[in-house]
């Protein structure tokens, strides 16, 4: 394993990047981690203040962050609070603009139908529109996985999590300032988070790179593995 950098990835086949130390926590709300509901709601910036007391704990000062959909949000919120401890950035399919009022509504619905049905009442509705229609054709395993981790979510956890989505930051103004070597992720069928907007952000990111990966909802990691594995592969040795 090379020490080179430590590389913090959500959903990414972890796997395949063995030459790096990597480092993924158990997400509040979106993991497996139980959220009780006396700790209350939180935001994404609570979350990357958590990031950063695993990294002191493990006596790491700077790291390669990765992050997908929602752990795109809260790397971005390391580049705003914790700009020092991130020495470079994966982002794949989420957006810097959450003025959009999409996202806002979107949160809002996804958390009333949380707590009315369960995570689970709702999982078809929630794989269709992450993943491309070939995916849910020709990938069960992918749906599999994609159902098994929604089932898995306590209501309260996801509530809370869907309040910090809709809460957040607009982080459009912080593109500018970026000055890390910067990848951006689409899918080419994104619906949820759509390439050209990702392709947008990737301008506003000074010397930041941007790769579409043909055949991909907003679950390219999964549905497409290889051609995802392969950028950040090289991104990573870039550095």
């Amino acid at each position: 394993m090379v020490s080179r950098s430590t590389v913090r990835c959500g959903n990414t086949k972890i796997a395949a990047l063995s030459n790096w130390k990597r480092v993924v926590p158990d997400l509040w709300g979106a993991g497996l981690a139980n959220i009780p509901a006396s700790a209350g709601p939180y935001s994404i910036a609570d979350q990357a203040i958590s990031l950063v007391g695993t990294l002191d704990d493990l006596h790491i000062d700077r790291v390669v962050v990765c992050g997908q959909s929602m752990g795109g949000y809260i790397a971005f919120e390391l580049l705003r609070a914790f700009p020092t401890r991130v020495r470079a950035a994966d982002s794949l399919q989420h957006e810097s603009d959450c003025g959009h009022p999409r996202g806002k509504d979107a949160a809002r619905r996804h958390g009333r139908e949380s707590r009315a049905r369960g995570p689970g009442g709702d999982r078809r509705r929630a794989c269709v529109q992450a993943a491309r229609a070939a995916t849910l054709e020709r990938q069960p395993a992918v749906v599999r996985e994609v159902t098994t981790m929604i089932e898995r979510q306590p209501v309260y956890g996801m509530v809370v999590t869907l309040r910090a989505l809709r809460d957040r930051p607009d982080s459009t103004p912080l593109l500018g300032q970026i000055r890390i070597p910067v990848l951006v992720v689409a899918g080419d069928d994104d619906q949820i988070t759509p390439p050209a907007g990702m392709q947008e952000m990737a301008r506003a990111i000074s010397g930041a790179r941007f790769v579409l990966i043909p055949d991909a909802g907003h679950l390219s990691p999964l549905e497409q593995p290889e051609p995802v594995n392969r950028a950040i592969e090289r991104f990573l040795n870039e550095l």
